[in-house]
């Protein structure tokens, strides 16, 4: 006779016992995921380390000292160390709202008018890369988005081909490389003994590069270091990766926050097109127009022709849809509007020249409060610096100390981000370096 469904489950539980009691008397036990008590399919996963940047913000925030300062992300705040969101941006948004713009996806390459912006603010109105329609643009999710999909471009269609890091670099650089499935190596950059740049052993890392490597070079503010060639030395990279055969991909993530001034601050990826040198570029509206949240970026492929142009944005496209599909919306909005209005643009140049402003102040207070607590070390390295950043030549032990007992909260390789400083504690921080190098 047909068995009933009761009795068959029955059947199959006795069975089941019988097999789990067998093998626990062979030293065998078999645990199903839902019988093991608080385990998982994925407990087999390692903790990922703290992020050595945004970590910081979390211990800052947990401490309950009066005199904290976090020094360690960099995102620009005002004298009263409060976020500033610009004047320009206000005045977009309500332009905006005006409008009333749906919210329909763009573009896979993103808002149209943006990527038309950001290329001539990169290269400027005469360039004849833009004119001859030799650049490929992506908007992307800031400059980390945008250094994401070059290097997936890079792994996909430059096999084999090495990336050159500056030592040191910003700490998401080889993570970013690294996931993408490109190797990455580094290039000597910061000169511990002069606290500047190491430019012979740069050109020398360079020349020993093998053909076809493509090379990092921070366009501006190089970070964390604050250490920015000249453009003598400028030229002399751009000779160096031209004889070479490199393959330069430029991450400008601080243009006219850095000097001030967005001609000054776009002068290196400027020159190699005037040379013909043909690179990559990430670009970022995080610092420049505040736009942290919004994620708003660009990646830029500067070559030697045309139809070399298209096929890129073409594949470019096609990395972009399988990581996000399209680019957010509402930032790129913001930054047309403001580039392409000449009112707006005058009005952001102002903007930026006081955020600057305000940082080149805090510099140079620091190194005054500096000089006149420790005269007979040189200091220089702090006005030399420029950007958001200084390296301070602290080491690990003495940043610890920082820490522990002055609640300055800074990343664990020195640099401190002067955009976090205000006037008031200028003193303070002084202090705290010049006892923290007593440290061994």
């Amino acid at each position: 006779p047909r068995m009933s469904a009761l009795a068959a489950q029955q059947v199959t539980a006795r069975l089941a016992a019988r097999v789990a009691r067998r093998l626990a008397k062979s030293g065998r036990i078999v645990m199903s995921t839902r019988a093991a008590a608080g385990s998982s399919f994925l407990s087999g996963v390692e903790q990922a380390p703290a992020d050595p940047i945004l970590g910081v913000s979390v211990a800052f925030r947990e401490s309950t000292n009066p005199n904290k300062l976090n020094l360690g992300v960099g995102a620009y705040r005002t004298e009263d160390l409060k976020p500033y969101v610009l004047d320009v941006v206000r005045q977009a948004e309500k332009r905006m709202i005006e409008a009333d713009y749906d919210k329909e996806y763009l573009p896979m390459q993103g808002l149209a008018e943006f990527n038309e912006a950001t290329r001539k603010l990169l290269l400027g109105e005469g360039s004849a890369a833009i004119a001859e329609g030799r650049v490929a643009t992506v908007q992307s999710l800031s400059g980390t988005g945008s250094l994401r999909v070059g290097a997936a471009f890079i792994a996909k269609f430059m096999p084999g081909a090495v990336v050159y890091l500056p030592n040191p670099t910003w700490g998401n650089h080889k993570n970013i490389f690294a996931d993408a499935g490109a190797e990455w190596r580094e290039y000597r950059y910061y000169d511990k003994a002069t606290i500047g740049l190491d430019l012979d052993g740069m050109i020398a890392d360079l020349k020993a590069a093998p053909k076809g490597s493509v090379v990092c070079l921070h366009g501006c503010a190089h970070n964390p270091t604050g250490v920015d060639p000249t453009k003598e030395q400028w030229d002399a990279i751009a000779d160096a990766v031209e004889a070479n055969g490199l393959v330069p991909f430029f991450d400008v993530a601080y243009q006219g926050f850095a000097s001030g001034s967005l001609e000054e601050d776009a002068y290196a990826p400027r020159l190699f097109e005037r040379r013909g040198i043909e690179f990559f570029c990430a670009q970022s509206y995080s610092k420049n127009l505040g736009l942290y949240a919004e994620r708003i970026g660009a990646i830029n492929a500067v070559v030697n022709d045309k139809e070399t142009a298209a096929k890129t944005l073409s594949q470019m496209n096609r990395i972009a849809r399988a990581i996000y599909s399209n680019p957010p919306v509402h930032g790129a909005r913001i930054a047309a509007t403001v580039i392409n209005d000449p009112v707006l643009f005058a009005r952001w140049n102002e903007e930026m020249g006081e955020m600057a402003g305000r940082i080149k102040t805090v510099r140079a207070m620091l190194y005054d409060n500096l000089c006149k607590l420790n005269p007979d070390k040189d200091w220089s390295f702090v006005t030399r610096q420029i950007g958001m950043f200084s390296f301070t030549g602290l080491n690990p032990n003495q940043v610890k100390h920082m820490t522990e007992k002055h609640a300055i909260y800074m990343t664990g390789d020195g640099r401190i981000s002067l955009a976090g400083l205000s006037q008031a504690k200028c003193e303070y921080l002084a202090n705290a370096i010049v006892d923290s190098f007593t440290v061994e």
